[in-house]
C-alpha cells in the first residue's frame, strides 16, 4: 500500500499546533539546520494514518530514533510503556530539563521510556543544547 501525501493545509495546521518545534525534544525550527518533519505518532508501518490527530512535528533525530516504535521499557519499573504522545500529553508532566539545561530527564514511566527509546540525550543533541544554552536560546519555556 502506498502512502498518500499529507495535504498542505493539514501540514500547516500541524506545524502551527506544534509551535514549530519538535514534540519530543522541543527543539525549535529556527535552531535546526533541517526542516522539522511531520511525524506519525502511530507509525504508518504499524497501521497509523495521515489523519491530523496522528501527526505532529519531530526533528530528524527524534523521528529517526523513534522509527516504528510505539512502546519502550521504563528502566525504573521495567514495564513496557507507551511512548510519549506530544499531541495528547503535556511535555512538562513527563519531562524536565537538567539543571544545566542540556539533558531531558524523564519524570514518569512514559517520560523515562521515551528518553531512552528516542535517545533524547544523545551526544549530538546535548552538545547542540550546550551551545544553545551558552547563547541564551535554551532551554525553551
Amino acid at each position: 500500500m502506498s502512502r498518500k501525501p499529507i495535504p498542505l493545509k493539514v501540514e500547516q495546521r500541524v506545524r502551527a499546533a506544534a509551535g514549530n518545534r519538535c514534540g519530543y525534544c522541543l527543539s525549535p525550527q529556527w535552531l535546526l539546520p533541517w526542516e522539522l518533519e511531520i511525524e506519525h505518532i502511530r507509525p504508518f508501518a504499524r497501521g497509523g494514518t495521515n489523519e491530523e490527530q496522528n501527526l505532529w512535528l519531530s526533528c530528524r533525530s527524534c523521528n529517526s530514533f523513534k522509527a516504528v516504535q510505539t512502546h519502550a521499557y521504563d528502566p525504573v519499573t521495567t514495564r513496557r510503556i507507551r511512548l510519549f504522545n506530544p499531541r495528547l500529553q503535556k511535555w512538562n508532566r513527563h519531562f524536565t530539563w537538567s539543571s544545566d539545561g542540556t539533558e531531558i530527564i524523564g519524570l514518569t514511566a512514559c517520560g523515562r521510556a521515551t528518553v531512552i527509546a528516542l535517545k533524547l540525550n544523545n551526544i549530538f543533541a546535548v552538545t547542540a543544547r550546550r551551545e544553545w544554552v551558552s547563547a541564551g536560546w535554551h532551554p525553551p519555556e
